[in-house]
């Protein structure tokens, strides 16, 4: 069907700069692709009978942007919320944890149409093999990355001490 190599770099760049433009820190979204994870397996049957019930197809292209849309949409909503990077360092680095930790949680709906073959095969096989890996440490660094965060002080915060 699809040239996995292709996709997975498309995607990537797609996450990848996204991520980096909106400058928000990885712990956030990180924990939003969690949520959209969680939320895809709950409510993936569900929102694809609806798209059966809007006229789109049901087949497997349609179950993998449906279910991928479910992973990503709490994280875009936050794309446009929450803290930011201050450096570049903090940018690049939040961008990639961001993608790869999107790309393992991905894996598994894209499964429905990725047919693993040639030089992408590898890079296929090595998320599919490490997914639950990836995810544990990327989550993990998500929390850590909630804890380096410095909340913002109100002014009524200030006039108080």
């Amino acid at each position: 069907m699809m040239d996995v190599l292709i996709v997975l770099i498309g995607l990537s760049l797609v996450l990848f700069g996204a991520s980096f433009m909106a400058k928000r820190r990885f712990g956030l979204l990180g924990l939003a692709l969690a949520s959209g994870s969680l939320l895809s397996g709950i409510w993936g049957y569900d929102a694809g009978l609806i798209a059966s019930g809007l006229g789109f197809p049901q087949n497997a292209t349609t179950t993998a942007v449906i279910l991928s849309a479910i992973v990503l949409l709490p994280a875009i909503i936050l794309l446009f919320h929450g803290y930011v990077y201050k450096s570049m360092i903090g940018r690049l680095v939040g961008a990639a944890m961001f993608t790869i930790l999107a790309l393992a949680l991905l894996i598994t709906p894209l499964a429905h149409v990725l047919i693993p073959q040639g030089a992408g095969a590898s890079i296929y096989n090595l998320l599919v093999n490490n997914k639950d890996f990836i995810t544990g440490l990327g989550l993990i660094a998500a929390v850590v990355d909630l804890f380096f965060t410095k909340p913002v002080q109100s002014s009524d915060n200030k006039h108080k001490h």
